[in-house]
């Protein structure tokens, strides 16, 4: 004997429902199709580094942290973290007196001082660069134009000369 309730049963897996949109995107999260996703506005690349442009100067606490991870080194060969460096470093760093920050704040003044030089002389090239494509530019078009006037003058002559 066969239990239960005789008979087909149907249950909620067994007969197709009709769900409405709303009633799908309740409560849970909207996947993206392809068609939204072309919609989402692209982000605008950010325009490429000039490899000629001077890099900025280190500040004072990284000129120190030059000269300091050289002896760190020497003192701690088995450590290969560059973490464990920086922090090192940085406890260092806070413990010195203004006297002893001195020497590589001036080191950093003077490698601040070369590169504003760097950086002016690179700002005068981009500009005369910029500048001999502008003066290319009003010359052609500044010879057109007198070609164009020579051509009408030459063309007045003639009508004249005809009269």
């Amino acid at each position: 004997m066969k239990g239960g309730k005789g008979g087909r049963a149907t249950t909620k897996k067994e007969t197709p429902e009709v769900l409405k949109p709303s009633d799908v995107r309740l409560g849970k999260r909207k996947t993206a199709t392809k068609a939204e996703k072309s919609r989402k506005p692209k982000k605008d690349k950010k325009p490429k580094k000039d490899p000629n442009k001077p890099k900025r100067p280190p500040s004072a606490f990284f000129v120190f942290l030059e000269e300091f991870r050289e002896i760190y080194k020497r003192e701690h060969p088995s450590v290969k973290a560059v973490s464990v460096v920086g922090k090192a470093g940085g406890e260092k760093w806070k413990s010195l007196t203004r006297a002893e920050k001195a020497p590589y704040e001036d080191k950093a003044a003077k490698r601040k001082s070369e590169y504003e030089k760097q950086m002016s002389a690179y700002n005068k090239k981009q500009e005369s660069n910029a500048d001999e494509g502008d003066e290319e530019s009003d010359r052609s078009k500044s010879e057109v134009h007198d070609e164009d006037d020579d051509e009408e003058s030459g063309e007045e002559e003639d009508e004249e000369d005809d009269d």
